[in-house]
């Protein structure tokens, strides 16, 4: 059985498909007299029959070794073609690989501007309801006695606050966020506190044995701001509350109710 193996992309042809092309090639060369000119110095030196085979083997080996540079030449050709479709390759790789790499990177950057932003919503959020709360001004105390009530203890002939009910010493805090306008003696209020609410309003604090905050002073709820006692016109230890609606007296509103609209249970 006979093997045969087919020539591959670089393989060199076999010197018999070499020879046939290169007697075509000389045809082609014995046309336009080139194989005529090789041979000619063996024709005049040995006679025809030898100088015609020299002449003809000459010109074989001329073309074979044609055929051999053109065929390295179209090889070393496809290598750079190879080498440079390779380069191109890898490059659009790089490219592929860099854009997916900035487009995660911008991915990232703005998954992290949106947490920033909402944790900054969440901030604002936080500290617009810890602005607008508002407290009990002695936690988990009660009225002892309640707005208007009458009684000649007082010059207008009736209670413009009300009273909680607290021990001297005991912590008293600010209802809602503001400033303090007023830090020092009341008369009739002893020790007194008067704050102007963010909202406009102002609420009062009477009868304390010491203060915690200043004139000029802004204040959160439930900050505390001062000390229960006795001090003023008063029969014993207690807080006196009023809501106003401006600094002076004479101004008071229900306290009662103003607490209750801004959800505090007294």
């Amino acid at each position: 059985m006979a093997f045969t193996r087919a020539t591959g992309k670089h393989r060199r042809a076999s010197r018999t498909a070499r020879t046939t092309r290169n007697l075509a090639g000389i045809a082609t060369l014995a046309a336009s007299g080139v194989v005529a000119s090789v041979a000619s110095p063996a024709l005049a030196a040995t006679g025809e029959s030898t100088s015609h085979d020299t002449g003809l083997q000459h010109a074989v080996e001329l073309g074979d070794e044609l055929a051999v540079h053109l065929e390295a030449q179209a090889d070393a050709q496809q290598a750079v073609a190879e080498v440079n479709a390779a380069r191109a390759k890898a490059e659009a790789e790089a490219n592929r690989l860099a854009e997916g790499a900035k487009k995660k990177a911008e991915e990232v950057k703005k998954k992290a501007e949106e947490v920033r932003a909402a944790k900054a919503r969440a901030a604002r959020e936080a500290e617009r309801r810890l602005l607008n709360a508002f407290v009990a001004p002695v936690p988990g105390s009660y009225v002892s006695t309640g707005y208007k009530a009458s009684s000649g203890l007082w010059s207008s002939g009736s209670h413009t606050g009300i009273d909680f009910h607290a021990a001297s010493g005991t912590p008293v805090h600010a209802v809602g966020a503001g400033t303090v306008v007023e830090a020092g003696w009341g008369g009739a209020y002893g020790n007194n506190i008067v704050i102007k609410m963010n909202d406009g309003t102002y609420t009062q604090y009477g009868h304390l044995s010491s203060f915690a905050v200043s004139v000029g002073q802004t204040v959160t709820p439930g900050q505390q701001i001062a000390l229960s006692g006795n001090t003023g016109n008063t029969t014993g230890p207690h807080l006196h509350f009023e809501a106003r609606t401006g600094p002076d007296y004479g101004s008071d509103i229900d306290p009662i109710a103003y607490l209750r609209a801004h959800g505090v249970s007294v």
